[in-house]
């Protein structure tokens, strides 16, 4: 999770984006793929960290199902990132912050472990969660020009 907390802080200090970051792992625990929202810049709205951890381990391997792999991300994932990993049939997501408007991991959804879909993903959330929340609140309050 520090990795994607690095990438998070990337994201906001390098490309003034939102700053999520997340890192995608095989079940051996090599490093697949890694991301941070990219969506303003690349003018693309579906460029979450996520899904860009997702596409750069789908070409590492090959492959458009990442079997057995753990996504960390420093925010529950949204309703688009949550059912890409379960299409891709990732095995695990290991999140930091709450998303208490967009959560998709249980907070506002809970689409990784619906029971009507054909793949379930493990949840783990709330890792190093107070620092990527504070992350992004001190993010949120300088873009509205808020004090801190």
């Amino acid at each position: 999770m520090r990795r994607a907390l690095d990438l998070a802080e990337r994201a906001e200090r390098e490309h003034d984006e939102i700053p999520v970051g997340a890192l995608l792992v095989s079940a051996a625990g090599e490093l697949l793929g890694e991301g941070w929202n990219q969506n303003i810049g690349r003018f693309d709205p579906s460029a979450h960290a996520e899904i860009v951890a997702l596409r750069e381990g789908g070409q590492r391997l090959g492959n458009h199902r990442l079997l057995g792999t753990t996504l960390y991300v420093t925010l529950e994932p949204c309703a688009m990132c949550a059912m890409a990993v379960v299409h891709a049939r990732v095995a695990r997501v290991v999140f930091g912050a709450s998303d208490p408007k967009t959560g998709a991991a249980g907070s506002v959804f809970d689409l990784l472990t619906d029971p009507r879909h054909n793949h379930r993903v493990t949840v783990l959330g709330g890792v190093l969660g107070e620092e990527a929340g504070a992350r992004l609140t001190a993010y949120f309050r300088r873009k509205r020009g808020k004090p801190g």
